[in-house]
């Protein structure tokens, strides 16, 4: 049997790689039955994203750090799907806000149905993540409001943008940490808490799957500039053509001797200057610090990983670092 992927990442302690395959399956089923309801067209809707697939990245995440208590704990399913439903309900709402004709291959809630179907679908996943986070205790309740609360945060520092006097870039990180670091963060604590892991252990394994987030976060950002074409899993320029200042976007701004790239980074851009644009940012020293800050928080993943106890899971995790920065180019 070849082991279960985490991401495009083979695991190769067939130990491990057989408890994952069985914590997957096991969320997979309660994931499903959790959104099921009498009313057949609120199924439907929630299962619509559910159905169009995903690499289940945070499920994995809460699986993993799992490893460092009991993973067969009976809290510790119920804590993936709360994870995956809030990752889930946030996208419908994503979606109607950048409105998004396609999510994951499939055409959005939004577009199959309308925007107020698609956000009231979300609030229901949110909603079903609270009943089973009922029964979870006190301490994940309260874990789960805090990491909400910054969801909410970020996004609506992202959508106002930085204030004046801020430092964009600072800003921009700080949403990344936010909107993206966050939910990844609590997959860790949650993995940690829920299967009785040390404390410190916990506090560990939620600060490095922060730094993990926030790391793939800017690794897409790269992609979107260095991938040659859409193998990589996203088309090439997508965030230019959209006028999203994503970090390299933002060192070329601030400090790029070439006149013609802040002139074409100035808004969204056109079509026909993509290709322009995308040469002279692959050769721009915004790329290199892009990479120089990936790298930081890799490192910084790395450094509270080294801390843990020497088991197959914690190899995982870094070879998970490892891949972060190889799939950035």
């Amino acid at each position: 049997m070849s082991a279960p992927p985490v991401v495009d990442l083979p695991i190769d302690d067939e130990r491990l790689a057989q408890d994952l395959a069985s914590g997957l399956a096991s969320v997979e089923k309660l994931l499903r039955t959790s959104v099921e309801s009498e009313d057949a067209f609120v199924t439907e809707a929630s299962k619509h994203l559910i159905e169009a697939g995903g690499k289940r990245f945070r499920t994995m995440m809460v699986l993993l750090a799992a490893q460092f208590g009991d993973p067969s704990a009976p809290g510790v399913v119920p804590a993936a799907v709360v994870i995956e439903l809030t990752h889930l309900a946030t996208l419908y709402h994503d979606d109607v806000m950048d409105e998004a004709p396609v999510r994951r291959g499939s055409p959005s809630a939004n577009a199959r149905w309308d925007n107020t179907v698609a956000i009231l679908t979300g609030d229901y996943l949110f909603a079903q993540a609270s009943e089973i986070l009922a029964d979870l205790g006190a301490e994940a309740i309260k874990i789960q409001a805090q990491t909400f609360s910054r969801l909410v945060r970020g996004q609506i520092r992202e959508t106002i943008g930085p204030a004046e006097g801020v430092d964009p870039i600072h800003h921009y990180i700080r949403v990344l940490a936010d909107k993206t670091g966050s939910l990844i963060a609590t997959s860790g604590r949650f993995g940690g808490l829920l299967s009785g892991a040390p404390a410190d252990v916990v506090e560990r394994l939620s600060s490095a799957c922060e730094a993990i987030g926030v790391a793939w976060q800017l690794g897409d950002d790269l992609l979107d500039v260095a991938s040659e074409s859409a193998e990589s899993g996203k088309t090439p320029g997508t965030d230019l053509r959209e006028g999203i200042r994503t970090l390299p976007v933002l060192y070329a701004l601030e400090s790029s001797p070439s006149a013609r790239l802040r002139e074409l980074l100035a808004g969204p851009v056109a079509e026909d200057d993509v290709a322009e644009t995308l040469e002279l940012l692959r050769a721009d020293q915004g790329m290199v610090r892009g990479r120089q800050e990936l790298d930081a928080w890799v490192n910084r993943a790395r450094a509270d990983l080294a801390t843990l106890p020497d088991i197959p899971a914690r190899a995982a995790f870094l070879a998970l670092c490892d891949y972060v920065v190889e799939r950035s180019g």
